[in-house]
């Protein structure tokens, strides 16, 4: 099992509409590829000295070929939909491998 995580700082000017935009529209779009079995959404609790309001979405997917189709065949529309937040956020992607998981 793999994490693709997407942390991101987002201005607080559009924070509000940023993060309903996420909840509402880009989350629920990125699960409809159907490459991801679910995602979760935290805030970091660390004040940025840049300021802004961080946040970590990490989506799980089944395998490293799985998130390579996402690149290839998603990751350019979606990243492409946030259009109207440019210049108000930074992000930055890793992956993960699950190692192990514990209840």
């Amino acid at each position: 099992m793999y994490i693709y995580n997407v942390t991101i700082n987002i201005e607080e000017t559009i924070h509000t509409d940023w993060l309903e935009w996420m909840k509402n529209t880009h989350i629920p779009e990125m699960l409809a590829t159907k490459k991801f079995s679910k995602a979760l959404m935290t805030r970091v609790l660390v004040e940025e000295e840049m300021g802004g309001l961080t946040y970590s979405i990490q989506y799980t997917t089944d395998s490293k070929e799985t998130l390579q189709q996402y690149y290839e065949q998603d990751a350019n529309r979606l990243r492409g939909a946030s259009h109207q937040f440019v210049g108000k956020f930074v992000a930055f992607r890793t992956e993960l491998e699950v190692v192990s998981e514990h209840p």
